[in-house]
Order: C-alpha cells, then sequence, then structure tokens
C-alpha cells in the first residue's frame, strides 16, 4: 500500500499536466486573436471629422482662362488661403482664414447669385468673390517653396475641416482685410447696413504690419478732378466732420461738397479711410493708416494674436461678435432634405 500512494499520486499528476499543457499553450494565441479582433473594429471606425466633412464641389470661374474648374471644397478652401493670406503667417492665423474662406463659399453654395456668373460658375477666382489659385499655379508662384508653404496651409484647412463661422445658426458674411489703423470698423459705417456680429473692436496688433502706413502724392489738378472739386486757391484742402467708430473718417467737406470716407478712398484709390493730407505747392500729400476696407477680421491682427498664443477660435471670435464655430455638413443635409 505504500508503494501505491506515490505511484497513484504520479499518475495523478500526469494526468493534471496533460490537461493543463493545451491550455498554456493556447492562451496567449487566444489573447493575441482578441487584440487583432479589438484592431479590427477599432481600424473600421471611421475619423471623427469624416462623419462632419461636408461633401460639396465648387465651379471656379477661371478668369483668366475662360474656362470653368470644379473640385472639392476643401480643396478649393487650401486654394484660397494660399493666395489670401502669406504662408510664413501662424498656423492659429492661417486655421483662422480657413475659416472665412470655407463659410464664405458655403454661404455662396447655399444662396447662390443666379445666373449671374458664366458657364454655371459658382464664384470667379477674383477679389470680387475670393481669390483663388490651384496647385499648378501656387507652385510657379512660390518655386523652391512650394513644398514647406503647401505643407503649412493644408494642415490648417485640414485641421479646420468642415467649420464655418455661424450666427444664429446661419452662415455669416465673414468678410476680412489686411491691416486696421488699431481698429476694425461697424458694418454700417462702410457699407451702411448694421450686421450684429461685424462691430468695431481694438486691434493694435495692426501696427506691426508693413502695410500699416502708406504715403500717396498726387497732383492738385489730379485731386480736383478725380473729386470733381476747385481748392486751386484754397489753402485749406478740406474738413473732416465726422469720424467712425473705427477713428476713420466717416465724412469730410472739400471745396464746398461733402463726401463720406469711403467716397474718397475710392476716387483717389487710397489703402484706407484714415487719411490725413497736407498740400505743398502744386502737390498733395496724403497720408493712410491700414490698409482695407476695415470690416470683420484684420489678417495681421489676427497673425498678432496668434503670435501671443491665441487660437483660431479666440481670434475668430474677437473680430466676429457673439458667433458660433460650426459644422458645414449640417446645412449641407438639409438643403439636400428640402429637396427630396
Amino acid at each position: 500500500m505504500k508503494q501505491l500512494k506515490p505511484l497513484l499520486f504520479i499518475t495523478t499528476l500526469l494526468i493534471a499536466i496533460s490537461f493543463l499543457v493545451p491550455s498554456l499553450l493556447v492562451l496567449p494565441f487566444s489573447k493575441e486573436k482578441a487584440i487583432i479582433e479589438l484592431d479590427e473594429r477599432t481600424a473600421e471606425l471611421p475619423p471623427k471629422v469624416k462623419e462632419n466633412q461636408p461633401s460639396a464641389e465648387v465651379a471656379v470661374y477661371r478668369t483668366a482662362a475662360q474656362t470653368v474648374e470644379k473640385l472639392p471644397l476643401e480643396e478649393y478652401v487650401i486654394g484660397v488661403v494660399a493666395s489670401e493670406m502669406p504662408a510664413d503667417f501662424e498656423e492659429e492665423a492661417l486655421k483662422a482664414q480657413a475659416l472665412t474662406a470655407r463659410t464664405y463659399i458655403v454661404n455662396n453654395l447655399l444662396n447662390p447669385e443666379g445666373g449671374q456668373l458664366p458657364q454655371n460658375a459658382d464664384v470667379t477666382d477674383t477679389v470680387n468673390h475670393q481669390v483663388y489659385k490651384n496647385k499648378k499655379e501656387l507652385k510657379l508662384q512660390w518655386d523652391k517653396d512650394y513644398d514647406w508653404m503647401m505643407k503649412k496651409i493644408t494642415e490648417a484647412v485640414k485641421a479646420t475641416e468642415g467649420e464655418i463661422l455661424t450666427y444664429n445658426n446661419k452662415p455669416i458674411t465673414a468678410s476680412f482685410f489686411s491691416t486696421s489703423n488699431g481698429y476694425t470698423e461697424n458694418a454700417e459705417d462702410y457699407w451702411n447696413n448694421p450686421v450684429p456680429y461685424l462691430k468695431s473692436v481694438e486691434s493694435p496688433w495692426d501696427s506691426q504690419s508693413p502695410k500699416f502706413n502708406d504715403r500717396k502724392v498726387i497732383s492738385v489738378k489730379e485731386f480736383q478732378q478725380k473729386l470733381n472739386v476747385n481748392i486751386e486757391n484754397a489753402n485749406d484742402i478740406g474738413t473732416v466732420t465726422a469720424r467712425t467708430s473705427g477713428k476713420k473718417v466717416a465724412a469730410v467737406t472739400i471745396g464746398g461738397k461733402s463726401f463720406s470716407g469711403r467716397e474718397v478712398r475710392e476716387k483717389l484709390d487710397l489703402k484706407s479711410t484714415d487719411f490725413t493730407w497736407e498740400k505743398k505747392g502744386k502737390s498733395i500729400i496724403i497720408t493712410t493708416k491700414g490698409y482695407g476696407h476695415g470690416v470683420g477680421m484684420s489678417q495681421y491682427g489676427a497673425n498678432g494674436m496668434a503670435k501671443e498664443g491665441k487660437n483660431y477660435d479666440d481670434i475668430v471670435s474677437h473680430y466676429y461678435q457673439g458667433i458660433t464655430i460650426s459644422n458645414a455638413s449640417q446645412f449641407f443635409d438639409k438643403r439636400v432634405a428640402s429637396t427630396q
């Protein structure tokens, strides 16, 4: 009996091992299979941004070639940002510009001009809408800098993919310009009609812009012709009678005639409506501050904010009061639903 006990123990042990070994061999592979299956399921999930990307095509009338170029919305936004803002600007400023460009075209697609453009185009490639250049044109323009410039702009557009600016759940008029005089303008001070999100705000960063100051010299004769006034024998060229909230010229009297600041700017081809002048002999020296109409987002202001560490949300919220960043897909979905 004493000899049988060890034998019985060994037999029991061998039987237990025979069951245990296959389990030990299978376990690591079962674990690996579970991980692979999890990875496969994860890989099948589309990226979040793809779910929100609006599927839309833009037809751009190419003015020089007099043809229409059709391309995906996001590719169009890349071409606009590359054409409207310097590629060496801060990434967050480029993102803010991407939102303005995308908002503009989405607004345009949802509210087409209606037969006013040739060949059923949605927009032109000029400042009448938004300046647009394709990759081939940008490569010729940028030459050896093309790769890094295109990469930087593409990444900025991709980071904001599908995002637009809205007010009361509608795409806004996302106007922008180069450089302010330190303040932006109320919409009504330049375009007559008030817009709740286009209000005058401070923009001190613009003083660092190379376009902040400008000087133009024209003859007294040209000045008189363009404004249809007579100041030949007058010592005083004109008197500013009103200023805007953005510290620009709202109204001015010249040679007994009244003009808005915008009229003077456009007739004399000035950089902005913040102007001063003096008469010297047969010439008039005009000094301006800022560059552009002054309504909406200042591009150099946006770049200045980005340099101080502000992100694109901060930038657009500063220049467009009370707006929300929304996804464009919801507006295209509504449009499709309404046509069904």
